[in-house]
């Protein structure tokens, strides 16, 4: 009578994806607290001058601004229970930052940054939880949109440096976007490949997670 009864408990990989999301919220008590200067800028403050600093402070910006390595994150996983094309996802955030970034060199005003990516953070945390996912088209558009308010504030780390040290610095953040969203491509599709659990389960708890963090990093920037 019991044959047709399924039981639901996380597996090994995906409480490994959950605790490689969650470990992330670890810092957030630490970011919050931080200062603005330090989260905007790699390299304490000051602005790269050569080709390799500009190249290690856009490898540094995505991974020391914690609300745009969850994201980065997150699209990753997107693109994994995403069609064949899933990868269009990060690419198209990727091309985004890289805009927004010339927005802010060319000194133009976006309204509500810091609001605007924290919520970005939830929102894709919201489409990772949902039993069905949202079309290609959709993710991608929302993550293009992101990616500009992404890439402003990667462009307050560079503002007044030199055409060498600013490419190597679109370098260096582009790549390792990539990188971190390739990798976390490569988990969800093992994850999805691997588990025993229904649907898209494990990739669904992970959701929740960056649902958490996203909130978290959302209500520190509306109370302050």
């Amino acid at each position: 009578m019991n044959k047709n009864k399924v039981s639901i408990q996380p597996s090994h990989q995906a409480i490994a994806l959950v605790s490689f999301v969650s470990s992330i919220a670890l810092a957030i008590s630490l970011v919050l607290n931080a200062s603005p200067v330090l989260a905007h800028h790699p390299n304490g403050g000051k602005i790269p001058s050569t080709l390799m600093a500009g190249f290690l402070s856009g490898l540094g910006h995505p991974v020391i601004g914690i609300d745009h390595l969850v994201f980065v994150i997150a699209i990753g996983l997107l693109a994994a229970l995403s069609s064949r094309l899933g990868m269009v996802i990060p690419i198209a955030f990727i091309v985004a930052t890289a805009i927004g970034t010339g927005v802010h060199l060319q000194s133009i005003d976006l309204p509500l940054v810091e609001l605007i990516i924290s919520a970005s953070v939830l929102g894709m945390g919201i489409f990772l939880t949902r039993k069905k996912q949202a079309n290609l088209a959709l993710l991608t558009a929302v993550s293009a949109i992101a990616g500009i308010f992404h890439g402003y504030a990667y462009g307050e780390s560079i503002v007044g440096a030199e055409t060498t040290a600013l490419g190597a610095y679109l370098l260096g953040f582009c790549a390792i976007q990539l990188g971190i969203s390739i990798v976390a491509y490569y988990l969800g599709k093992q994850m999805l490949h691997r588990t025993t659990l229904p649907t898209n389960l494990p990739l669904r708890f992970a959701g929740f997670t960056i649902c958490g963090i996203g909130l978290g990093f959302l209500s520190n920037t509306i109370l302050g």
